[in-house]
C-alpha cells in the first residue's frame, strides 16, 4: 500500500496468492552436488514469510547441480595403460617374477558403462596368485590447511587362480560401472576422483599392482562424433609436416612440348621394395610422390594430335569415333 511504500514492504491480504520466483545461477563453475563422509556440497533455496508480531516462516528446497564433464574430449579418450614386475623373495631363495601389463581403452566413462580390461599376467613364481580388478573411488577434503581423504570401493571382479608358470589373458574383461556421482575435479575444497586397480593378489607377500585413472563424466560417449573426432585430430597431427613440403606457389603444369616421356617417369620413380613398409615410406618420400604428380601429363583436352608429323609407332591409338 502506500502507506508501506517508503519501508519496501506490501501487505497481504486474506486468501491465496502464488508468486513466481527465478533465479540465474552464476556463469561460473559450480560444484556437483555430492555427499561425502567429512562434508558436502549442498544447494537449495529459501523462502521466508515475516508476519507482524509473529516469528516468521521459513521453507527451504534444496535441488542439484550438475557439472557436466564431457567424456568425448581428447584428454579423456586417450588409452591408459602400464607394466609392472615383481620378485619374490624368501629369506636367501628368489623365486621368479611376476609380471602385469594392463590396458583400458580410455579414460573418461559415465555410470552404467562397463570397462573393458585387456591385461596379461604371467606367473613365474612358486605361489599361486589371483589377479583381480577393482574401482576405486577417493574422497579428499580440504580446510583449515589440513586433508582428510576417504578411499571406496566401488566394484571389483575376480580372474582364474594361477599356479605356477601359468599366464592369463584378459581380452576385454567386463568390469560394470554402478551408479556413482561424477567426478568433482575443480573445487578447491572436496575432490572426488576415481581409479581403475588392476593387481595380483599373492598369499604372504604385498600385491602388484597398476592403477589406471579416470573420470566419471556426465555426458557419454557420442558414438560417432567422437571417434570421427579423435580421428580427424590425430590425423591432421600426423599431416602437419605436410604443409612444409609443399611449396609455397606452385608451378604452372607443364605445356605440352615439356612433357616428359614415359621412360624418364618410370626411371624417376622410386623401387618397389622401398615401399613394402607404410611406416617408413610415409614421413619423408611422400613428396615424391607429390612431385611426381606435378610432372604428369596435362590432360587431353582435344583428340586432334599436336603432332601429326612425328611418327605413331609409339603413341597408343584412340577408337575412331
Amino acid at each position: 500500500d502506500d502507506d508501506n511504500s517508503e519501508e519496501g514492504l506490501h501487505t497481504i491480504h486474506s486468501g491465496r496468492h502464488e508468486y513466481a520466483f527465478s533465479f540465474e545461477l552464476p556463469q561460473t563453475p559450480l560444484a556437483t552436488s555430492f555427499e561425502g563422509r567429512h562434508g558436502s556440497v549442498r544447494y537449495w533455496v529459501k523462502a521466508e514469510l515475516h508476519r507482524p508480531w509473529f516469528l516468521p516462516v521459513k521453507l527451504k528446497k534444496e535441488f542439484t547441480v550438475f557439472e557436466h564433464i564431457d567424456i568425448n574430449t581428447p584428454s579423456l579418450l586417450s588409452p591408459q595403460a602400464g607394466t609392472k614386475e615383481k620378485t619374490l623373495c624368501c629369506w636367501f631363495c628368489t623365486s621368479g617374477p611376476i609380471s602385469l601389463s594392463a590396458k583400458i581403452e580410455r579414460k573418461g566413462y559415465t555410470p552404467g558403462e562397463s570397462i573393458q580390461i585387456f591385461a596379461e599376467i604371467e606367473n613365474c613364481s612358486s605361489r599361486v596368485v589371483v589377479p583381480k580388478a577393482a574401482i576405486y573411488q577417493t574422497q579428499a577434503f580440504y580446510a583449515k590447511g589440513k586433508m582428510k581423504e576417504v578411499k571406496q570401493l566401488v566394484a571389483n571382479l575376480r580372474g582364474e587362480s594361477l599356479s605356477s608358470g601359468k599366464t592369463e589373458t584378459w581380452n576385454g574383461k567386463q568390469l560394470k560401472i554402478p551408479p556413482v556421482s561424477p567426478s568433482i575435479l575443480d573445487c578447491s575444497i572436496i575432490r572426488v576422483e576415481y581409479s581403475l586397480m588392476v593387481y595380483v593378489d599373492i598369499p604372504g607377500a604385498m600385491d602388484l599392482f597398476l592403477n589406471l585413472p579416470l573420470v566419471i563424466g556426465t555426458i557419454p560417449l557420442h558414438p560417432f562424433g567422437s571417434r570421427t573426432s579423435s580421428v580427424s585430430s590425430q590425423g591432421s597431427m600426423n599431416m602437419n609436416w605436410l604443409g612444409l613440403t609443399l611449396p609455397e606457389r606452385p608451378e604452372a603444369p607443364p605445356s605440352y612440348a615439356e612433357v616428359v616421356t614415359e621412360e624418364q617417369r618410370q626411371s624417376s620413380l622410386a623401387p618397389i621394395g622401398a615401399c613394402d613398409d607404410f611406416e617408413r615410406v610415409l614421413p619423408g618420400p611422400l613428396f615424391a610422390y607429390i612431385q611426381e604428380f606435378r610432372f604428369l601429363p596435362p590432360p587431353l583436352y582435344s583428340e586432334i594430335d599436336p603432332n601429326p608429323d612425328q611418327p605413331t609407332d609409339d603413341r597408343p591409338s584412340c577408337p575412331s569415333r
